[in-house]
């Protein structure tokens, strides 16, 4: 079975019993804690996909950084992973948790790149159109900031894509002047 699928198992189950218990919005905390933990250290995730490290070792490492800064339920989801030898599936679980959390709350995740950061009359503005791109009233918005753009933004709303970047039109404009019309081809 591949990660996406064995993760996708877990949090469905995970988003479930969070929502059973009242506890989501505690256990996607957790979640986007872990999410940035193991992205911030590469060894921790190493440490987790190692086939040398006994399980209840990488059981001992995830409680010590994890115990008390996360509910019973995310301990408990690590307990389960750990005793079923799929530690390495832990930040797929955790990231696909977050896009799980998104999708049952009803929020529109965008990302935009731009060549300067975005200020408070922009970011609005930005998020007006996602909100008419996608029908959803609560937007996720994931900014980049982008020199080699020239001008312009790229913003991303699910599969659509509005590239109004000067690089963008300058490749376009470059391509238009390769195939020049007044000259006639052999």
């Amino acid at each position: 079975m591949s990660d996406f699928r064995a993760a996708s198992r877990y949090v469905r189950s995970l988003l479930g019993l969070a929502q059973e218990q009242g506890v989501l919005d505690e256990v996607h905390n957790d979640m986007k804690l872990i999410d940035k933990t193991c992205n911030e250290n590469f060894e921790l995730v190493s440490l987790l996909r190692s086939p040398i490290i006994k399980s209840d070792k990488k059981k001992a490492v995830l409680y010590k950084i994890f115990e008390g800064k996360v509910h019973q339920l995310t301990l408990a989801i690590i307990d389960i992973i750990t005793r079923k030898n799929r530690e390495s599936i832990l930040p797929s679980i955790a990231r696909e948790f977050h896009n799980a959390y998104n999708t049952f709350k009803g929020i529109q995740k965008a990302s935009i790149t731009s060549t300067i950061a975005l200020d408070a009359e922009i970011r609005k503005e930005v998020e007006e159109i996602v909100k008419q791109l996608s029908d959803k009233k609560t937007i996720e918005l994931d900014e980049k900031v982008d020199s080699n753009l020239i001008g312009g933004f790229i913003l991303n709303v699910g599969d659509k894509q509005i590239d109004a970047s000067i690089s963008s039109k300058l490749k376009a404009l470059k391509l238009m002047f390769k195939k020049n019309p007044y000259i006639k081809e052999i």
